[in-house]
């Protein structure tokens, strides 16, 4: 299977970052598609790095897996020197250098990293050649990205809390799946603060969401 065969995957999703006063929220959606073919229901495109740090895919699926291995073990090395886990910053530096640097032979990803570097919040979107842009406020990634951008547009606040992000992600993602097809099946979303890591989906998110 050739690069333009795989960059199919995946090609149609939406993911979601927020950043709130307290942390960071992003989300994705759990469909896989080639083409009109879903090819999976239950992709994970939501991935814990560390408890300060995550990213969400959007892409090929193999590229995406490859980067999150490589940014995994980077980060394992960085603790073993540094005593402590990487910042979202650095993280987003290093993927920009690895894609910057293979831009003959692309990566068919767009990157969400982040996270917190103590109490403050850091969030970057990456494209497939490494330019990347720091989000200060909200981004999404996909081909559902004009529903949910609408949506964020209209409802974002500075100084909201991941409490309250996390049923604004669930929304944009909600609005997301109702009009882009390669949009949908399940939702999941994390919340990172200087307390950690905290995934929610299936029931824990109906929970989160105050939902009976």
């Amino acid at each position: 299977m050739d690069k333009n065969e795989i960059s199919k995957h995946l090609k149609g999703t939406t993911t979601v970052g927020i950043v709130c006063s307290d942390g960071v929220v992003i989300g994705a959606d759990t469909r896989a598609t080639m083409g009109d073919f879903i090819a999976n229901p239950e992709v994970r495109k939501v991935h814990k790095i560390d408890t300060n740090l995550a990213m969400t895919i959007a892409g090929a699926v193999g590229d995406a897996q490859e980067l999150i291995r490589i940014l995994k073990a980077q980060n394992e090395i960085y603790k073993m020197n540094e005593g402590r886990a990487m910042a979202p910053k650095s993280a987003n530096s290093l993927l920009s250098i690895i894609l910057q640097g293979n831009k003959m032979v692309p990566y068919y990803v767009q990157l969400i990293v982040a996270g917190v570097d103590g109490d403050e919040p850091q969030m970057y979107n990456l494209d497939p050649l490494g330019g990347y842009t720091e989000e200060k406020n909200f981004t999404v990634t996909g081909s559902g990205s004009e529903v949910a951008i609408g949506y964020l547009e209209d409802s974002y606040r500075k100084g909201i809390s991941t409490k309250d992000a996390i049923k604004m992600v669930a929304r944009a993602l909600t609005m997301a799946m109702r009009r882009n097809s390669a949009t949908g099946d399940g939702t999941i979303i994390a919340s990172i603060t200087k307390s950690g890591y905290t995934e929610y989906s299936g029931k824990e998110l109906e929970k989160a969401l105050g939902a009976k």
